[in-house]
């Protein structure tokens, strides 16, 4: 495929279909694809790959107007569950919400924050420390140092964890860069490779001024809360019902489950958060086409009055129908005219046997 990219090309001719993976580490393949596609000399071709800043940059280049670009995050709890997803459009539906079967515990939801959604941990059962250990590796000494010349491995390394600390926080990147002891261009360009190799999701702030000044810098969160646990050096799902971060970490949850919800039915995730300088603050917004939605994220198992205030300040703003609480309890019900909402009813329950 390096040497003869034309001539690897015509061996797959007449398949019924072909799955190249890995596609990033061959990128002459990209313009050979080309004549190969508009030939029709074969079926589907699928091609995979786990960084999309090379991916996209030679598709961009070669194969404009012949693919289809799908994304593959981490499981959802619906993939999981293997239960149906919920829709964007489902989001406002009362009845799943209100289901009645048994409720999740404290220990269940802390499980799922520790193991995160990476297939291979749910299909083979397996302890997702020494699985995502072995990703870390691998992701550091391969993927970066081959594709990205990251030069101080440790540096970067250290980088992630100190960036892992900030989640859910406003990106200062001089403090992030001083902190890991490099410049602030290093650190805006690592954590572009961070972004597009799909270990990082930076949530930028929604650019509507409801009569207040808004804070422009985004907020960094782990593609995957596993990870997220892993970096921050959590050894068991025990650990996090003390941990500082458990707040950060469950708010990540959500944000991933709700991106989730876009990315699998085929869609773009358009999920911002909202902030004033004064400190007023909507964790999750978007539009469903005629309104702003807004979303909040609480770890708690119960919901103090002050926790709507954001709700309510922004939606009194805004004119937007009544938000919703996502907490880590286990009933669903109305409060000030928000819903709040279980967190294990992010995605629909499986049906009893």
């Amino acid at each position: 495929a390096t040497e003869d990219p034309r001539g690897f090309l015509q061996r797959l001719e007449g398949q019924p279909g072909v799955i190249l993976d890995e596609v990033q580490r061959v990128p002459d393949l990209f313009s050979a694809l080309q004549g190969f596609l508009d030939d029709q000399r074969s079926g589907p071709v699928v091609l995979t790959g786990s960084q999309h800043f090379l991916l996209s940059a030679r598709i961009n280049q070669s194969l404009a107007g012949r693919v289809a670009l799908l994304e593959l995050l981490p499981l959802s709890l619906a993939e999981q569950r293997q239960t149906p997803a919920r829709a964007p459009q489902q989001w406002s539906d009362r009845v799943p919400w209100l289901d009645r079967r048994p409720k999740a515990s404290l220990a269940s939801l802390d499980a799922a924050l520790f193991a995160g959604g990476y297939p291979r941990i749910h299909d083979r059962s397996l302890d997702p420390r020494v699985w995502l250990d072995g990703y870390l590796r691998t992701y550091v000494e391969r993927d970066v140092r081959t594709l990205t010349n990251v030069g101080d491995l440790g540096a970067f390394s250290r980088f992630v964890g100190l960036l892992a600390g900030r989640t859910g926080r406003l990106l200062n990147l001089s403090s992030l860069g001083n902190d890991a002891g490099v410049s602030q261009s290093t650190a805006k360009r690592w954590l572009s490779i961070l972004e597009a190799s799909y270990v990082v999701r930076l949530l930028r702030p929604h650019h509507r001024n409801f009569g207040k000044r808004l804070m422009k810098s985004p907020k960094p969160y782990f593609v995957d809360t596993g990870l997220l646990c892993r970096v921050l050096g959590l050894r068991s799902a025990s650990e996090l019902a003390t941990h500082p971060l458990r707040g950060a970490i469950f708010e990540n949850f959500v944000l991933s489950e709700v991106c989730k919800m876009f990315v699998h039915h085929g869609e773009p995730a358009p999920v911002h958060f909202w902030r004033t300088s004064r400190g007023d603050e909507i964790d999750l917004l978007w539009s469903d086409g005629e309104r702003l939605v807004a979303g909040e994220a609480k770890a708690g198992v119960t919901v103090a009055s002050d926790a709507l205030a954001g709700l309510d300040r922004f939606c009194d703003l805004a004119g937007a129908p009544p938000g919703t609480l996502i907490y880590g309890g286990s009933e669903a019900y109305e409060r000030r005219g928000h819903w709040l909402r279980p967190w294990d009813r992010l995605s629909p329950l499986p049906t009893s046997p």
